[in-house]
């Protein structure tokens, strides 16, 4: 499938780790470098193989602690001048729209990157294109700001916020 330019993933919860929809329970997640073998099925809109295919991509699983086998979301990023870059993101088919199994996928995702940025000195900065339509939506769910056009910041202050939400000890 063809990618369309942007970012799309719901944030549907600021949460500290992820949310089952149906008992409330709280689970712990952890993030992975992905494996090719991994993500050969086909219920993943984006080409996960693609995005491994390049040198510069990082490219993570995120699962419950307690269940390391079944994906919740996926990120791709790469490491940019002084900030890290988005490439893709995307909720495992079973936490997409109304009948969801978790919430607060799509914030750790975002959170993980902002994470990332900072262990290696980028003082947090993620920067992403998010889809024209959706821009709002990403100021007021996650802070970001826009640079102009579709391209979007999350910066240092932002970023604290975040990984302090999605990443509690």
């Amino acid at each position: 499938m063809a990618r369309k330019a942007g970012i799309d993933i719901e944030i549907d919860r600021l949460t500290n780790s992820i949310v089952n929809t149906i008992s409330g329970d709280i689970l712990v997640i952890e993030f992975q470098k992905v494996s090719n073998k991994e993500i050969k099925r086909k219920d993943w809109i984006f080409n996960w193989q693609s995005e491994l295919a390049v040198a510069r991509n990082e490219v993570y699983k995120m699962t419950i602690k307690d269940n390391p086998t079944i994906i919740q979301g996926l990120i791709s990023f790469r490491f940019d001048n002084g900030f890290v870059f988005i490439n893709v993101v995307e909720n495992a088919k079973f936490n997409r729209g109304s009948g969801k199994l978790y919430e607060g996928v799509g914030g750790n995702l975002f959170a993980y990157a902002c994470k990332r940025s900072l262990e290696a000195g980028l003082e947090g900065f993620v920067v992403f294109e998010a889809k024209t339509a959706l821009i709002g939506y990403y100021q007021k769910a996650l802070g970001a700001e826009s640079l102009g056009g579709q391209r979007m910041v999350i910066s240092d202050k932002t970023s604290l916020k975040l990984i302090n939400q999605y990443f509690k000890k």
